[in-house]
């Protein structure tokens, strides 16, 4: 019975790994690129590749080998290092698809000559 406990324990575990490298991975894509040239961070395909094979290898692999500890550091240092960082930055560093506001100029916002 405690061996059952336990491995429903490791499969719920798994499982949050699982949730959390697919969430970095998802919040890598969803940032500009020059982000994380403005926040002095390593570039975007190289969060990407490193946060998709922590994603990968979290899938594959159960939680007791050492490949899975070596995705969540990645994913942790992620998340608690570049994702604040790229937050920090005007707009959250987040790619716009529409640009800018109907309003904006060139170098800005125009607010009617106020």
């Amino acid at each position: 019975m405690l061996m059952q406990g336990f491995a429903g324990f490791m499969s719920l575990l798994s499982l949050a790994l699982i949730v959390f490298s697919g969430f970095a991975l998802i919040d890598a894509a969803v940032r500009r690129e020059d982000g994380y040239r403005a926040a002095d961070k390593q570039t975007k395909p190289f969060w990407m590749i490193i946060l998709g094979i922590a994603f990968v290898v979290n899938l594959i692999f159960p939680i007791l080998s050492f490949l899975p500890v070596i995705g969540l550091v990645a994913t942790i240092v992620y998340m608690v290092d570049v994702r604040p960082a790229l937050r920090a930055l005007p707009g959250g560093g987040r790619s716009h698809r529409g640009g800018g506001s109907s309003s904006d100029g060139p170098y800005g916002p125009y607010n009617g000559g106020r």
